[in-house]
């Protein structure tokens, strides 16, 4: 071998040694990094808790109610003939006895004047009548006359009388007629379409014993009903507040729009229906709203709460903390020792974005407010103090 050859397998000896050697601490170095990953603890997930807050609220019941108009008025013609005028403008807020339409009063004038004729005829006849009358009897105090004819002009007398009567009824009787060729508002509210046109043949009737033309509609706005249903539950729980406080004032409710979340309005609960509805297991309820400004239409929706019971103390959460849990609801809580702990509550009613614990909580747990998604039930969390607020000055739910 010569000297060129060995110096090659020398410095290739030299090469792979290196090589190897560089390898092995890229190992060793990957293996220690891998070893600090896995003995270096993995941070907590970071809680922020709270105790429950602690109120005194009255209990509460809620539900979706629709109004409807105190007053609601079809209108229609109580004489017939044609449709001469149309005063108002479709969807307008008209007042009591403000004219909405006319009707052509010719052929009623023609009958009034008639009226009127007959009236004259009887009152002449009437008048003869009493003369013929006196003459009978005059002569019959001289025996010129006789007994008979007296009865027979005192007979005429009455009948007279009765005609002059039977003109004045047909006076009275014409004058209604032309006084309803112009109807009017019978009270102050939101009037509807016209139905039928200027020109058209429109039915009346008095009593309504034949058809009649529907003109247009007519409700009123203010105050205005608000209709709701109570369950068979919920009426319990109502009549027994009732009872304890003996009758007392007149229940409030408030009122809150679907585009609300106070309730800013109030009315009171004036009616209760006398039985409950056999197919639905409810009782038809109604409170009566102030409307001043109009806002309210019948047929809207809105909600409703009725305060039932005296005030006590209640816990409350914020309603994000409550988390559903099949049929059930539950809090989150953390524990002395850091755990995440899951506890079944019973829940009531929302107030001001707080939701009411009625049980299942006590006023020293802790409950997770915030990082939820991060709490597990047995997983130690970094909690962190926070604070729930309660806004008194609104309503919300």
């Amino acid at each position: 071998m010569t000297p060129k050859h060995v110096a090659r397998r020398t410095l290739l000896a030299a090469t792979i040694a290196t090589i190897a050697g560089i390898a092995a601490w890229l190992i060793n170095s990957y293996g220690q990094s891998d070893a600090a990953v896995s003995v270096a603890p993995s941070p907590l997930p970071h809680v922020v808790v709270s105790r429950p807050l602690v109120r005194e609220v009255g209990s509460r019941l809620g539900f979706l109610g629709q109004f409807s108009a105190v007053e609601q008025l079809e209108i229609r013609a109580q004489v017939g003939g044609t449709l001469t005028g149309i005063h108002f403008k479709d969807g307008d807020i008209v007042h009591q006895g403000d004219l909405l339409f006319t009707i052509d009063a010719r052929p009623y004038e023609i009958r009034l004047a008639q009226a009127n004729a007959l009236l004259e005829t009887g009152n002449a006849r009437l008048a003869l009548a009493g003369r013929e009358l006196y003459r009978a009897q005059a002569l019959a105090t001289k025996a010129f006359g006789t007994e008979q004819a007296v009865d027979q002009r005192a007979a005429d007398q009455r009948a007279q009388q009765a005609a002059v009567d039977d003109a004045k009824a047909q006076i009275r009787d014409a004058e209604f007629d032309l006084e309803h060729c112009r109807i009017a508002a019978p009270f102050t509210g939101r009037i509807g379409t016209h139905l039928v046109s200027v020109g058209n043949l429109i039915a009346g009737s008095r009593a309504a014993t034949s058809p009649t033309t529907l003109l247009t509609t007519l409700v009123s706005l203010d105050p205005i009903y608000l209709d709701f249903d109570m369950s068979e539950s919920d009426f319990l729980t109502y009549s027994r507040d009732r009872a304890r406080r003996q009758g007392g004032p007149p229940d409030k409710v408030e009122i809150a729009l679907t585009d609300e979340t106070q309730f800013t309005r109030q009315g009171t609960l004036d009616f209760v229906d006398n039985a409950l509805n056999r197919s639905s297991g409810t009782i038809h309820v109604r409170a009566t709203i102030p409307n001043s400004d109009g806002l309210l239409t019948p047929g809207g929706f809105a909600r409703v709460r009725l305060v039932v019971g005296a005030p006590a103390q209640a816990l409350l959460v914020p309603d994000a903390a409550v988390l559903p849990d099949q049929s059930k609801h539950i809090v989150m809580t953390v524990a002395p020792d850091s755990t995440v702990v899951a506890k079944p509550v019973e829940i009531g009613e929302l107030r001001d974005g707080l939701r009411v614990i009625r049980s299942g909580l006590t006023p020293n747990d802790q409950v997770i407010i915030d990082g939820i998604p991060h709490a597990a039930p047995g997983v130690k969390v970094a909690p962190q103090d926070g604070a729930i607020r309660y806004a008194a000055d609104g309503s919300q739910g």
